[in-house]
């Protein structure tokens, strides 16, 4: 009969055995005391720190008016339809693993070209298209284009901040996507072939409609999407555009409403109840037109409930508000409260920015691509950030790792990309940017100084 260990009879060996039985806990307890020290020691009062914060209270608040109901409540509906209409087999075929490498790169890259939204609207889409089967690297090539490459910021750039520099960005952001995309791709392959198996099983890759139904389905919603969400820029082109930007997308929606009846089925009446209450909103309140937008996409989303057929579209869509939204919030009051809106400062002071970015050096570029991946950019609002910058003496090699750093990462994004795809996935992923940003950068800036 073999002797049982004598319990430690030291003080600190004893709370050492009771911690290692109650892990759990421990880690409770380690978190109040973090918490209770946070609160016990912060300088309020101070100027800058109440300032701070109240940039924080104020870029969230911006946040929730611009981007919310425009961006984000029309990204979870096109997500939740993905995971509920577009088969995984199907999904894999042309965007998993074992698809054939131009294909997918090439369908991930142009889609996220097309989109023209911010690091974090394009979370949802994908979360969507990741979750559905697609492989990692064809997924990042997508989170990276969607608000790095697209057309109107490339043209907003080249207009505001010279050829030169737009032509510099717009090379950087699509060799980037594919690199990242690949480099990742190639570092997890056993583990995504791995996926891929597991995904593979029991899926034989079919569309669970005709494939030209799906692609009119998400081409009408992409559509609203885009033209809702339509920024001002020094362009006559786009100006004429956005001056008929919610007239475009009222023909997107009465096409999408037309879709729904004719080829999903939905009741004539239900629709047109919905279109109803969407005009009364728009005729009502004609200065808010997120009101007639929430209306729209709320009545759509309890049509979907009362469906049984396309419940799972309003129940995957909630699933990614519930997970995404929160995060999002914090990351925005997070990245305000130490970095302030523009023009304005937060807890990191705006003079310690412009120094340190202030020549073509690596530390410099080094700096401007890391700072550019903790901000919080909105589509199209890097491009006057930027040229604010070069006007206080920031050199052009900065400039460029910010605009391929800054729009493509911000501190919401990374942490909501770490609930899809894991911390050590997230940790590479914004290290490959931040890196690849900062190489570019100070080669652009050494050659063309």
């Amino acid at each position: 009969m073999s002797e049982s260990k004598p319990a430690p009879s030291s003080f600190s060996g004893r709370l050492i055995g009771l911690a290692r039985e109650n892990p759990e806990q421990v880690r409770w307890l380690g978190a109040v005391v973090g918490i209770f020290l946070l609160i016990y020691f912060l300088p309020a009062g101070t100027a800058r720190f109440d300032n701070a914060v109240l940039e924080g209270i104020r870029l969230t608040h911006w946040y929730a008016q611009e981007h919310v109901i425009l961006c984000l409540l029309p990204a979870f509906v096109i997500a939740g339809a993905m995971a509920a209409y577009l088969s995984q087999g199907a999904v894999m075929r042309y965007l998993g693993p074992n698809a054939p490498k131009p294909v997918a790169f090439g369908m991930a890259s142009i889609s996220g070209t097309l989109l023209a939204v911010c690091s974090c609207t394009v979370l949802p889409l994908f979360g969507g298209i990741y979750r559905r089967g697609a492989g990692l690297g064809p997924a990042v090539a997508f989170l990276y284009s969607g608000p790095a490459i697209n057309v109107m910021a490339i043209v907003v750039t080249a207009k505001v901040l010279g050829m030169e520099l737009g032509l510099a960005r717009a090379i950087g952001a699509i060799v980037f996507a594919v690199v990242i995309g690949v480099i990742m791709h190639l570092i997890y392959r056993r583990e995504e072939q791995a996926r891929a198996v597991a995904n593979g099983r029991g899926f034989d890759g079919e569309l669970s409609r005709p494939l030209g139904q799906i692609a009119l389905f998400f081409g009408l919603m992409v559509g609203i999407l885009v033209f809702a969400n339509w920024a001002a820029a020094d362009s006559p082109t786009w100006m004429a555009i956005h001056a008929w930007k919610w007239q475009i997308t009222a023909v997107f929606a009465g096409l999408f409403a037309l879709l729904l009846i004719r080829r999903w089925g939905w009741p004539l009446h239900q629709v047109a109840v919905l279109a109803g209450a969407v005009v009364l909103a728009a005729l009502l309140v004609p200065g808010v037109p997120e009101l007639a937008f929430a209306v729209g996409i709320i009545g759509l989303m309890l049509i979907a409930t009362l469906r049984d057929e396309d419940r799972e579209w309003a129940e995957q869509s909630w699933d990614f508000t519930k997970q995404i939204m929160p995060l999002l919030l914090i990351g925005v009051f997070v990245a305000g409260l130490l970095l302030g809106r523009p023009g304005e400062e937060g807890l990191i002071p705006s003079e310690w920015v412009v120094l340190a970015v202030g020549d073509n050096g690596f530390r410099s570029t080094f700096l401007a691509s890391l700072l550019g991946g903790f901000m919080y950019f909105s589509t199209l609002t890097e491009v006057p950030i930027v040229q604010g910058l070069i006007g206080n003496g920031m050199g052009k090699g900065p400039a460029l790792a910010l605009l391929l750093a800054g729009p493509a990462l911000s501190l919401p994004n990374m942490l909501v990309i770490r609930t899809i795809m894991g911390t050590q996935k997230t940790l590479v992923y914004c290290t490959l940017v931040v890196v690849m940003a900062t190489l570019t950068g100070y080669l652009y800036g050494q050659l063309w100084p």
